[in-house]
């Protein structure tokens, strides 16, 4: 089944792989549809509303198959639309090595939407305060990138004799921004560090040296269940912590980290290299 907002396109087919019916379903019809048919297999790809949609289907009493649209697309034939999109999932759920996404619970959600909104707060954040320095520069004041030279440009701002009046008023405003995002931040970090005293396994993964309470609350709230790796190293492939690889003819060619893990998952790579709190 291909899902969108407003209108979903099925795809049914038997365990020959031969078709047994293609069909446009509104969203006020979904489950009505699915209610009517057999018990059955349900495959999506894991995109937004994926793990609602899998919550509500199971309750049906059919069992639902999330599958990462990387691993979907090469099954696409020719021109991509939504029926050839449910056609492709329909095609690649069948494939014995394809892999799946668990389905996540409300709570699990709910835990990596405290990521989320932590990291739009530290982004607005970054933005706050590249703007100051380029509104400065126009004054002819530098600063070097980092958070940590904000006090040394507020207090330029706050001087009476070293910007005009005019200038001095908006750029206040900005100043008051930062200052309300920053209490933002804090009350989320406070939140994380609540959630992982009260996680069983957070507690656990924050005995590992080097790994803190946003760290072990991400890996508990956005990583896949431990069981669906089969070993360590897949777990660091999915973080993006192995080499690219370019290898042919019996030519071991690796290359850089990937960083392909998810970018808002503070455990990955790529998240602490927009979140260590560096403007600019």
């Amino acid at each position: 089944m291909d899902i969108a907002k407003h209108v979903f396109q099925a795809h049914g087919a038997d365990a020959a792989g031969q078709v047994l019916f293609r069909k446009r379903i509104t969203r006020g019809k979904l489950l009505g549809f699915l209610a009517a048919q057999a018990p059955c297999v349900v495959a999506m790809e894991a995109c937004a509303g994926a793990h609602y949609w899998a919550r509500e289907i199971s309750k049906l009493g059919h069992s639902v198959r999330l599958m990462a649209p990387a691993y979907v697309k090469p099954f696409v034939k020719r021109q991509k639309n939504d029926a050839a999109d449910a056609e492709a999932v329909c095609e690649a759920v069948q494939r014995p090595s394809m892999r799946f996404v668990p389905v996540k619970t409300e709570e699990q959600q709910a835990n990596a939407i405290v990521f989320r909104a932590r990291d739009l707060l530290v982004r607005q954040r970054t933005q706050c305060v590249n703007a100051l320095r380029g509104h400065l520069m126009e004054y002819g004041y530098v600063f070097p990138k980092g958070i940590t030279h904000v006090a040394t440009l507020v207090a330029l701002i706050e001087d009476q004799s070293s910007l005009p009046d005019s200038a001095r008023v908006i750029l206040k405003l900005l100043v008051d921004t930062f200052t309300a995002l920053e209490a933002q931040i804090t009350v989320l970090d406070a939140e994380i560090n609540r959630r992982s005293k009260t996680d069983p396994a957070a507690c656990r993964l924050m005995t590992i040296p080097g790994v803190g309470p946003i760290v072990s609350t991400a890996i508990t709230a956005l990583a896949p269940a431990a069981h669906s790796f089969a070993a360590s190293r897949d777990f660091a492939a999915w973080l993006g912590l192995t080499p690219r690889q370019r290898s042919t003819g019996g030519k071991q060619k690796l290359g850089a980290v990937t960083k392909r893990g998810e970018t808002n998952n503070p455990a990955t790579p790529d998240y602490w290299s927009k979140c260590r709190g560096s403007a600019g």
